[in-house]
Parts: C-alpha cells; sequence; structure tokens
C-alpha cells in the first residue's frame, strides 16, 4: 500500500503473477490470489501454532489467548444476536460464523502491509463474499420453514389491495441485502487506503519540500499520515465486526421471520 505510485490508484491494480490462459478463459495466478492465500495459510499456522501437540496449553500464551479472544468473541454475538434457537442449534452456524470472521480480521487489515494487496478493495470480490452468505442464510429459512420462510413478505393482517405493494417493498430491502454488506466493505476499504495513500504522498513531499534539515518544521502532516494509518487499521478491523453482525442479524431474520422471540 505504500508503494509511492503516480496514482493513488495504482495500488488496487490486479496483475498476472502466473498467467495461464485456457482458450477463451483466463485462469491466472494473480496478486489477489496470492494474497488471499497467505491470508489463508496465516490462519491455518495461527491455528497450528495453537492446537500442536494435541491441543492449547493450561497457562495460554498470547497466541492462544488470541484464538479463545476471538471464539469468545464470536460465540458471544452468534449468542446475542441470534434470538429463538436452543444452543444445539446455534452451535451448528458458529463454525461458519467463526470462519468468516477469523478470514475478514485477517485479510482486511492486510492491506495496510508495505507492497501488499487489499483484496476487499475489489467490488466482484466483496459482492461474491456477501451474495454467498446472501444464498447461504436464504437456504437456511427454506430449510427451517418451508414455503412459510416467504411469509416475511407479507405481514399478517395486511388487506389484499396493499399486498402486492407492501410485498415489492419487503422483497427489494432484503434483496439489497446481498449488495449492502459487499458495497460497504469495498467503500470502506478503498475509499481509506486511497486517503492514507495520498496523505503519504503529500507528507513525503513536503518532509523534502526544501531541504532534509527542515523536516522538523514539516512533522504535520507526517502525524496526520500516522493518525489516520492508525484510525484505518481500525476500519478495517471493525468491518470484520461489523461483517460478522450483519450476517448473525440477517440469520436472526431468516430463522425466527422477523420477530423477537
Amino acid at each position: 500500500m505504500m508503494n509511492f505510485s503516480e496514482s493513488p490508484l495504482d495500488q488496487f491494480s490486479i496483475h498476472p503473477i502466473i498467467p495461464l490462459n485456457i482458450g477463451n478463459y483466463y485462469f491466472s495466478f494473480t496478486n489477489p490470489s496470492l494474497s488471499m492465500l497467505l491470508t489463508l495459510g496465516l490462519v491455518l499456522l495461527l491455528l497450528f501454532v495453537v492446537t500442536k501437540k494435541g491441543g492449547g496449553k493450561s497457562v495460554p500464551n498470547a497466541w492462544q489467548s488470541l484464538v479463545e479472544l476471538i471464539y469468545d468473541f464470536v460465540l458471544n454475538l452468534v449468542n446475542e444476536q441470534i434470538g429463538g434457537l436452543s444452543g444445539n442449534v446455534k452451535q451448528k452456524f458458529f463454525p461458519r460464523i467463526s470462519v468468516t470472521f477469523t478470514f475478514s480480521l485477517f485479510r482486511n487489515p492486510q492491506g495496510m502491509i508495505p507492497f501488499s494487496f487489499t483484496v476487499t478493495s475489489h467490488f466482484l470480490i466483496t459482492l461474491a463474499l456477501s451474495f454467498s452468505i446472501f444464498i447461504g442464510i436464504t437456504i437456511v429459512g427454506f430449510q427451517r420453514h418451508g414455503l412459510h420462510f416467504l411469509s416475511f413478505l407479507l405481514p399478517a393482517g395486511v388487506p389484499l389491495p396493499l399486498a402486492p405493494f407492501l410485498v415489492l417493498l419487503e422483497l427489494i430491502p432484503h434483496c439489497f441485502r446481498a449488495l449492502s454488506s459487499g458495497i460497504r466493505l469495498f467503500a470502506n476499504m478503498m475509499a481509506g487506503h486511497s486517503s492514507v495513500k495520498i496523505l503519504s504522498g503529500f507528507a513525503w513531499t513536503m518532509l523534502f519540500l526544501n531541504n532534509i534539515f527542515y523536516f522538523i518544521g514539516d512533522l504535520g502532516p507526517l502525524f496526520i499520515v500516522l493518525a489516520l494509518t492508525g484510525l484505518e487499521l481500525g476500519v478495517a478491523i471493525s468491518q470484520a465486526h461489523v461483517s460478522t453482525i450483519s450476517i448473525c442479524i440477517y440469520l436472526n431474520d431468516a430463522t425466527n421471520l422477523h420477530q423477537n422471540e
């Protein structure tokens, strides 16, 4: 991300690392593929370090404490946000939600590392993630309620002439859930990283505008960049939290049909 290129958007360019074309199909291994592979490797490495030799230690070290913190954090979200279900049913959803949160937690801040790539700055990737989650939650709703799941489109007691309008009003925001998560993550990552890139170039120019010995008077832009970098790192981490809460809320709506039980 800190590669000082001519345009702040150059950091989001996709470049093939191993070009591969089969007919009209493009299967090249690109920098987003490498970034996601590294994220997966980091997660697996962390779990391997914690669980090696058959399990954790009675006195947890820093890595084991991190994994336990992630576990407890996601478990509390699942228990708090998903209502009307028994503990055993919630436990079936927990591993999938935990994997999504952990992958996002490692994937989003990865773009803050110099010369790395921010996978979630591309809308197609975030859209694919949000659509896959939306489809999965819809399948859960049909599995739990059958065709009665469609009743969320029409509240009970609605006059028949108003039914088509209310069905449309309920269907549009429901379908936009598949877009909202992807757009929110994409917009936050691209806007934040672009701002850090622009201000970093500005600070670098200010530091060496006159002479290297005058840099003390130009530390203002540098401090702004450091503050913005910390803020962007916080946003990248918080997006994993926000995405996980959204999944739990959507799952709660699908299992309880928008009714708090």
